[in-house]
């Protein structure tokens, strides 16, 4: 009788899963602002030293890791 206990609670705890629903669809969303900062990284023309290039996109993808951080880290 207690062995059966002990299976049934070894197993709910193996189907458990780490993260929610909602922890998935908030590393989507960090996933696609790393990628939007990477293409506002590329560029076929302009100047390599662009403000976009240099400044925005770097923070962009700094701010998307973060985020990804965030969704693992949310209960």
């Amino acid at each position: 009788m207690v062995d059966q206990k002990n299976k049934t609670a070894t197993q709910d705890q193996k189907n458990e899963l780490v993260f929610t629903k909602k922890n998935y669809q908030l590393l989507l969303i960090s996933i696609g602002i790393v990628v939007l900062g990477f293409i506002l990284m590329m560029g076929a023309d302009g100047d390599i030293y662009d403000t976009r290039r240099t400044l925005i996109a770097p923070v962009v993808v700094l701010a998307g890791f973060s985020f990804g951080v965030y969704a693992v880290l949310k209960k």
